[in-house]
């Protein structure tokens, strides 16, 4: 794990800048539960995601990220671990789960949830590339 992300990290430094906003995208869909990431473009990984169960909303739209916390944990459900945790669209994150068995399967109350491992890996894309240069896009 920690040799894939020091890759990317490398991968990352060594790639030219292009247009601001392009350079990191979590495209995530509702109907397959997947979230795909992109660097400049090229498609990197495509994992399991648990977006809005029945009676919540997963806002669907564009966004930037507002704010990044690592050890995140929820003033609305419980104090809710939400490790490496990428806030858009107010108290919406992208965010590490501890109910991996639910991973591609809507269930949580809005947010998008991720694997702890790939959530690393996306916040500190994220962290290295500036939350000016990351897109949110979540479709149905």
């Amino acid at each position: 794990m920690v040799r894939l992300i020091a890759a990317i990290a490398l991968a990352l430094a060594l790639v030219p800048s292009p247009t601001l906003a392009e350079r990191v995208v979590a495209r995530v869909s509702i109907s397959t539960q997947t979230m795909k990431v992109y660097h400049e473009g090229r498609h990197l990984f495509t994992w399991p995601v648990s977006t809005a169960k029945s009676g919540k909303i997963t806002p669907t739209g564009v966004f930037a990220p507002d704010f990044l916390s690592r050890h995140h944990r929820s003033s609305r459900y419980n104090n809710a671990p939400m490790p490496w945790a990428i806030f858009y669209d107010g108290n919406y994150a992208i965010h590490g789960t501890d109910q991996l068995k639910r991973l591609g399967q809507p269930a949580s109350n809005g947010c998008v949830r991720l694997h702890p491992d790939n959530a690393a890996i996306l916040f500190r894309m994220v962290k290295s590339e500036g939350m000016e240069n990351m897109r949110v896009e979540i479709v149905h």
